[in-house]
Formats: structure tokens, C-alpha cells, sequence
């Protein structure tokens, strides 16, 4: 930076103003800098600038699998809003992996990042590691919290469950529940609020018995467990809510195998429902019904929240309890059920 300023024959801050925010200085001194980038072929290492910082201008991200169209959204959103706002999205992926969640923790500490907006492996992480991040830098959870005190933001579990219950059981047979594997705690809260709902309404919960394990493989989850059922003929009701969309494609699939049609009442033997709206949802056959997620939603508040707690933190302001943000989910009708 120092080498190139001389060459351009201007004020190493104005070079650096430059690099920060082009827009904030004249349009005569930008354009002989464009020029002599032109020239050159210099950037600056962001990287090296941030380490001399007490905070770098970084948003670390870490996702379960980048892979995943929900976290590939999730990011996208939180990487749009941190550019606009002067800050690089850092994205990294734990790959269902609990060792691999822990170095990506330790590489957003040795970053020096702002802050970071984390998507838990929840029963596999290292809670001693994600506290100690969260000792030095501001965290807002995403998905499924840590736990009840953590800053978090996500859709309302009992109120999108609710919905769809209710939904079910008014158009056809009440629905028994297919769960999802103990990756985090959405297993859990995502149970209860269909326990919860079917209660409400005087109907007795079913939950179906499933294999335990923790793997991030969720369409074989609903396949395997989908096809032990229907062979076993162990399907108390002709109406099936899966814990989420991905458990729904394997579990249409078995069904498919099995020569058993999923379709609405009075089009097919089975319904299957599921959560989230997956972006692939609506291209299944038969398409889900589900209850859909505002991704661009929860990334706006999660770095809505994320900023002011960074706020916070310069003004040596801490609270105790972090805010919890749930957002409603809506219904989306499509022929599965």
C-alpha cells in the first residue's frame, strides 16, 4: 500500500479511503487512482489489513453443509447485506462434522471477525469452543439455537407446526409424525410443537418409532425408515408429517418403491407433508406441501441483531440475556397432501 501510494503520488489514507469506500472522495483523485490500479494490477491484502485491527471488517458464517440449498440461500442473503454494509461474508462449512465446526471457530478467532452468524451442529458441538468465540466476538445463532440464552434467529417451531396440523386434520386423516435424527435441537422442539398441536385439538400425538443416530443424511433417513414402516405395515394413519422437506423426499420415494401413490385425499393412499419449503419442494413428485421459511428474512434480522450487538459491544454495553427472534411460517398447499 505504501509502494503504491507513492507511485500514484498521493497520501497513503487517501489510497486506503479509497479502497474502504470509493464513493468518498473526488471524483478527480478516484479516477487517477482507477488509473494507476489499471496500471499496476495492485490490490490490497484485506486479509493483512484486517489482522492489524482490534475488529476486522469480517462476518465469519458457518453452516452445516454449504451444500444444502437452505444454507445456500441463508448465506447468499447474509453475504449481500454484509457488502452493503462494508463487511466481507466468511463463509465456512462443518460439514456435519463436530472437529471440523471447532477449526472453523478457531479460524474466525484468528480472523479477528466483527462478529459471526453460526448454524450449530447443536448435539455434536463443541459448546466450550462456540462460548469461547462468543467470549470475544459477538455470535447470533441461525436454524436451531445453542441453547435457551443464546441470541438466535428462526421460524416459530409451534406456531408453523400448529398450522399444519391443524390443516391436516381438517382435510383428511390426522397426522402421525415422522421425525428427524438428534442432529440439534430442532428434533426435539419440532416433536413437542406436533405433540403439542395434536393435543390442542383433542387428538392423540403419534410419533412414530424410528432408528436413532445423529447423521446429517436426511432424505435416506426418510427413505430407510419410510420403507420399514410401509413393509411393516406400521402406519397408524394414512397421513404422514415429516420433521422437514428433506425427510419428505426420502419418504415419497420409498413410497413410490413401495407402489404406494401420495397424493391428496380422494388421489392417493398416502399423504405425506413436510417443513421448511425446501427450494426443491415445489419439483417433487407429487410436489410437498409444506410450511416455508423466510430465508431472506431470518438473514436480515440475524444481521440486523448481529450489528447491534457489535454496537454493543464498542460501547462496552453487554446484556445478559441475548434476544430471541421467531418468525411465523405460512402454509404452502401442493398435492403430496
Amino acid at each position: 500500500m505504501e509502494e503504491f501510494s507513492r507511485f500514484v503520488g498521493l497520501s497513503r489514507p487517501t489510497v486506503s479511503k479509497f479502497f474502504h469506500d470509493p464513493e468518498s472522495i473526488r471524483r478527480k483523485t478516484r479516477d487517477r487512482i482507477e488509473a494507476a490500479i489499471d496500471k499496476t494490477g495492485f490490490r490490497p491484502n484485506m486479509f493483512a489489513v484486517n489482522l492489524n485491527r482490534r475488529r476486522a471488517n469480517i462476518i465469519g458464517v458457518i453452516v452445516p453443509n454449504s451444500s444444502d440449498p437452505f444454507y445456500m440461500a441463508l448465506a447468499r442473503r447474509v453475504e449481500l447485506i454484509a457488502k452493503t454494509e462494508g463487511f466481507l461474508a466468511f463463509v465456512l462449512s462443518s460439514d456435519g462434522d463436530a472437529d471440523l465446526e471447532a477449526r472453523a471457530i478457531t479460524t474466525l478467532k484468528s480472523m479477528n471477525a466483527a462478529g459471526a452468524i453460526i448454524a450449530p451442529l447443536g448435539i455434536k458441538s463443541h459448546r466450550d469452543t462456540l462460548r469461547s468465540l462468543s467470549d470475544a466476538t459477538p455470535i447470533v445463532y441461525v436454524d436451531s439455537p445453542l441453547d435457551e440464552t443464546s441470541p438466535f434467529v428462526g421460524t416459530d417451531n409451534r406456531q408453523s407446526f400448529q398450522l399444519m396440523t391443524d390443516y391436516l386434520c381438517r382435510s383428511g386423516e390426522p397426522p402421525c409424525y415422522l421425525g428427524m435424527p438428534a442432529v440439534n435441537t430442532n428434533a426435539r422442539t419440532r416433536e413437542t410443537a406436533y405433540a403439542e398441536s395434536m393435543l390442542r385439538l383433542n387428538r392423540e400425538p403419534m410419533v412414530l418409532n424410528v432408528s436413532g443416530g445423529a447423521d446429517w443424511d436426511f432424505e435416506r433417513f426418510g427413505f430407510d425408515e419410510m420403507r420399514r414402516l410401509i413393509s411393516q405395515k406400521a402406519l397408524p394413519s394414512r397421513t404422514v408429517l415429516c420433521a422437514n422437506d428433506r425427510i419428505a423426499f426420502g419418504a415419497i420415494s420409498a413410497a413410490y418403491q413401495a407402489g404406494v401413490k401420495v397424493g391428496q385425499t380422494g388421489q392417493g393412499d398416502l399423504r405425506i407433508a413436510g417443513h421448511d419449503d425446501h427450494p426443491l419442494s415445489r419439483y417433487a413428485c407429487p410436489p410437498i406441501t409444506t410450511v416455508a421459511q423466510d430465508y431472506d428474512q431470518i438473514g436480515t434480522h440475524a444481521l440486523d441483531l448481529l450489528f447491534q450487538m457489535m454496537d454493543m459491544e464498542q460501547e462496552q454495553h453487554v446484556t445478559d440475556r441475548g434476544e430471541i427472534i421467531l418468525l411465523k411460517g405460512e402454509i404452502v398447499l401442493r398435492n403430496s397432501a
